[in-house]
């Protein structure tokens, strides 16, 4: 890859499409939603604030991330597609993967 973030943009390689239902039904292309879900490849160094100082990006390269719909711009360079973001754009980075079990999420105080 040959992209480098600017600011606080970062650089995504979105997950695969699902290709099934969790009932096991397989979805056609034009049926296929967008994914949410991606890895992080690039960060750049930060948002510079007014004061001066650089406030750095709160994701790190190799974090898997979720973000909004229609978040980012969709890029394709060298025959890969990529999603530059900014760091506010980022909604959460997946901490854990469970095989099928739900979770509930515990809120902080």
């Amino acid at each position: 890859m040959n992209l480098k973030p600017l600011h606080d943009r970062i650089i995504v390689e979105a997950a695969a499409k699902e290709e099934t239902t969790l009932g096991g039904i397989i979805l056609p292309d034009s049926a296929k939603e967008k994914p949410l879900r991606g890895t992080v490849l690039a960060v750049g160094p930060g948002k510079t604030l007014d004061s001066g100082k650089i406030q750095p990006v709160e994701v790190q390269v190799g974090d898997t991330v979720l973000y909004g719909k229609y978040s980012g711009t969709e890029v394709k360079v060298a025959g890969n597609d990529y999603i530059i973001l900014r760091n506010d754009d980022v909604l959460a980075v997946v901490v854990g993967e469970t095989s099928g079990k739900k979770e509930t999420a515990k809120a902080g105080k």
